[in-house]
């Protein structure tokens, strides 16, 4: 009776040192807000889904994952251990207001498209998407972001104008005042996937892919430095300011994806990285 209450005694101990603290396997940086980038870490040998997709780990266990212009929805971050143990995050991001115009008065022949510049913008969109769909395995993400130009801000991600009542696409980028040749440089290391020097509507464009989803784009640019396949440090001047496309006057729209969700590069540039 003796031995039978010691092996007991044995293996409750045991299990006692193999339980697993689940609270300690999460860290995330960034502000649960429409338009943010998430940066996060776990082990490395944990499992990490968010609203039930598989989430990429870097080999340091580093994750990112973000929440769209108009994200108001309830999501579910799940880590799971290699004994099955989870921890729930229930993440619902901040509603946002942004700053809308509204004009009246536009003409009707303003208005209506024209057939072929529609045509040209999907082609022209068709290879940004693609370009933006690669998951790569870079961590370039984790030591957060530089801005790429030294200017002052001239429009901001989410604002939008309404012409007529009628909604026009929001912006969702961050506008640089600046020169036609001022230096272009890498928000952060990674390699470039895509540089058009035509587009219709952005003209001279540039993606480079920060890793895990994480893209940074430019437009409007007036030369490219590199070319598709360099890898890029951060810092590196890549492209010159331009005014090519469907511009007004020189200056830089820089934008951020996570796939294909449209983020704020404001936001991106306040993360703190992950030790």
């Amino acid at each position: 009776m003796g031995k039978m209450n010691l092996s007991v005694t044995s293996l409750i101990f045991a299990a006692a040192l193999i339980s697993v603290d689940v609270s300690a396997e999460i860290k995330l940086s960034g502000e649960i807000k429409q338009g943010a980038l998430i940066l996060g870490k776990t082990k490395v040998d944990n499992k990490v889904t968010l609203d039930g997709k598989n989430i990429m780990l870097s080999e340091n266990g580093d994750f990112v994952f973000g929440f769209g212009r108009d994200d108001n929805k309830q999501h579910t971050l799940i880590i799971t251990t290699p004994e099955k143990k989870q921890q729930t995050k229930l993440l619902t991001p901040a509603i946002r207001e942004y700053k809308i115009q509204r004009i009246e008065g536009i003409k009707k022949s303003i208005m209506k498209p024209n057939p072929k510049a529609v045509a040209r913008s999907r082609k022209d969109n068709a290879q940004i998407a693609t370009a933006r769909k690669i998951g790569s395995v870079l961590p370039s993400f984790v030591n957060g972001f530089i801005a790429p130009i030294d200017g002052r801000i001239t429009g901001v991600y989410g604002s939008q104008r309404v012409f007529n009542g009628e909604p026009k696409r929001p912006h969702y980028g961050l506008d640089y005042a600046g020169k036609k040749g001022d230096p272009v440089k890498a928000p952060a290391n990674g390699t470039v996937t895509l540089f058009v020097p035509d587009m219709f509507y952005s003209g001279g464009t540039m993606i480079i892919d920060h890793g895990h989803g994480v893209t940074s784009t430019f437009l409007h640019l007036s030369k490219s430095y590199v070319k598709v396949g360099d890898f890029v440090n951060q810092g590196q001047v890549v492209a010159a300011v331009g005014a090519s496309g469907r511009a007004t006057g020189p200056h830089l729209d820089w934008r951020i994806n996570w796939f294909n969700v449209r983020l704020d590069p404001a936001y991106v540039l306040k993360i703190k990285p992950l030790n």
